[in-house]
């Protein structure tokens, strides 16, 4: 099994197809369950699955676990991306709310722009990269670190917020 997941990484297209419909029934029944969780298209999860799972090939490390394990991994999180995405995008329709969406939409940007204005440089960016409707993992791609500095200066941000939050007006 392994020299099919060797031949799949160096581009064999053959052993791809062949990966590809190994994995078939895994990545539907996951898309599936997640669709169902979230509320989606279960076809365009599965799109994104597809997506994760084959990017993830020719970066296969066969020294390093299992690399079905791998490639299924890799298929979650891109397909919980997507999810996280559209659920950021989910909104009301601007004629639905009227002006008052306007007015609370100035009133936000005022109050986003006061409390960044206190952040440092990297703590700004990364928020403007959250509110852009980035997940963790493509703003450190964006600004070049691991999902875990940035999960750490979040952290930073959550803390300067409930200060900045607590402080009487």
């Amino acid at each position: 099994m392994n020299d099919l997941y060797r031949r799949a990484r160096a581009g064999d297209a053959r052993a791809v197809a062949r990966v590809v419909e190994t994995l078939r029934p895994r990545l539907t029944r996951l898309a599936a369950h997640y669709a169902r969780r979230a509320g989606e298209n279960p076809d365009d999860l599965l799109q994104e699955a597809w997506l994760g799972l084959l990017e993830a090939v020719p970066r296969l490390d066969l020294d390093i676990g299992s690399p079905e394990q791998y490639l299924i991994q890799h298929a979650r999180w891109r397909l919980l991306d997507a999810v996280r995405r559209a659920h950021v995008r989910r909104c009301a329709p601007l004629d639905e709310c009227g002006e008052q969406c306007y007015r609370d939409a100035d009133i936000a940007a005022a109050w986003i722009a006061e409390f960044a204005g206190g952040l440092k440089s990297t703590q700004r960016a990364i928020l403007e990269c959250l509110l852009r409707g980035l997940t963790w993992r493509e703003a450190g791609d964006v600004l070049g670190c691991t999902s875990a500095n940035i999960a750490y200066h979040v952290r930073q941000i959550q803390r300067r917020y409930e200060d900045w939050h607590a402080e009487p007006v």
